[in-house]
């Protein structure tokens, strides 16, 4: 579908960096995601607590990493410089020729450091005043992830922080791409981050009834769009996406995972955590993307679905992308094997997007057997991976408060 208006100057994602329940690096996230395998399992730091599992980050050390500098960070900007470390080395930005003043950061967060606050809390009310850390405010502040990759490769274009719930990490890629288009950078590190599992938190979602309960196997918590979903399972996580105008990549010869092709975003403006029942915000925010986009839905091959595993969330979003895409366009949610990385996981889904667009290959909604009777008939990709072109895809993020973001990507060659 074309409009009368010009199309903006392409925009193209070449790095990809994740820190992820399904691996520590993005090779092994997306190798266990094509596998459909669950991360859920006990998690020790909810020892005692109704709801005692997570879907966590294994086999990342940040002693390994940084040093004694890690000690200086909360785990969300330990996750966030890891996947951006990585990001910037699939780039291959070292010693490129690049104007760091024409290069940005946008990373957000949902709670960003939520653990510093309570580790230094404890410290105050068993230890006195003089116990809390001078470090406190700069390793716990929203902003300090996207400061701390700035930093760490010297870049002095815009660093900026966003926090929109569960679609942050998509809403940062929005903004980067407006960044792009607009010629304010040259290229721009985006994403989300977010190490949020606590007792606090676990407790304070499972008050509002958010959360599986499903103890007895956490493994298959986790369950998008399946007629025994019972709530999400928290993840945690971080995922940098390098996206630069498609000139300045072709100027130093860099091949592109996927197009950014479009980008959209409404408010439900209904309720603090629930969506709207007719999903009239959701739907908005996807026909703006595809709007943006120059795309019709037909021309659309795959959706990223939010799916968190909620009753409500799941079933609202088939009924949207039922009415938008029929019943043919293939769907999947990752969130069954990474469970929801709230700021964090629009950026993971739009990364594992990317990558199915690159490599032609639709990872399973894990622990997915059997639609609920609310989940209108449309085409979920479950039981194995599915071999396939996907030549346009679209990834949703809802978040608490009504925020609606959605990305549209497409094949680097169109």
């Amino acid at each position: 579908m074309t409009s009368g208006r010009p199309k903006p100057p392409a925009v193209v994602i070449t790095g990809i960096g994740m820190v992820t329940p399904a691996g520590p690096d993005t090779d092994t996230a997306w190798k266990t995601t094509c596998a459909g395998q669950p991360a859920g399992a006990i998690d020790p730091r909810l020892a005692g607590v109704p709801v005692d599992f997570s879907c966590p980050v294994t086999a990342f050390d940040a002693d390994e990493l940084f040093g004694v500098e890690g000690r200086r960070m909360d785990p969300f900007t330990q996750y966030a410089l890891a996947a951006a470390r990585e990001a910037y080395a699939d780039a291959q930005l070292a010693g490129a020729d690049v104007d760091p003043s024409r290069v940005g950061v946008l990373l957000g967060t949902g709670v960003a450091g939520l653990g510093t606050w309570q580790e230094q809390g404890e410290r105050m009310h068993t230890r006195g005043a003089r116990a809390v850390s001078p470090l406190t405010i700069p390793k716990a502040i929203g902003n300090i992830a996207a400061a701390t990759v700035s930093m760490e490769f010297g870049l002095h274009g815009p660093s900026l922080s966003m926090a929109t719930a569960c679609a942050t990490g998509t809403s940062a890629l929005g903004l980067a791409l407006d960044q792009l288009r607009a010629g304010r950078c040259d290229m721009v590190l985006a994403g989300g981050t977010e190490a949020a599992i606590s007792p606090l938190v676990s407790i304070a979602f499972d008050r509002l009834k958010a959360l599986s309960r499903r103890s007895d196997a956490p493994a298959l918590a986790s369950r998008p769009f399946d007629e025994r979903r019972d709530g999400f399972v928290l993840g945690e996580g971080a995922a940098v996406l390098v996206l630069e105008r498609a000139a300045h990549a072709r100027a130093r010869g860099r091949s592109a995972y996927a197009k950014v092709l479009g980008y959209g975003e409404s408010s439900d403006s209904y309720h603090l955590t629930a969506p709207r029942p007719d999903g009239q915000g959701a739907q908005l925010a996807l026909q703006k993307a595809l709007d943006d986009a120059q795309v019709h839905p037909s021309d659309v091959t795959l959706v990223n679905a939010h799916a968190t595993s909620t009753p409500q969330g799941d079933a609202i979003e088939a009924r949207v992308i039922e009415r938008l895409f029929g019943h043919n366009t293939a769907v999947t949610s990752t969130k069954g094997v990474t469970g929801h990385m709230l700021g964090a996981a629009g950026a993971v889904e739009a990364a594992f997007t990317a990558l199915s667009i690159k490599q032609g290959v639709i990872p399973p909604t894990a622990n997915f057997q059997a639609p609920g009777a609310d989940i209108p008939e449309i085409d979920i990709v479950h039981g194995a991976p599915r071999h396939t072109p996907v030549s346009v895809a679209v990834s949703n993020s809802f978040g608490f408060g009504g925020h609606n973001a959605v990305i549209v990507l497409g094949s680097a060659g169109t």
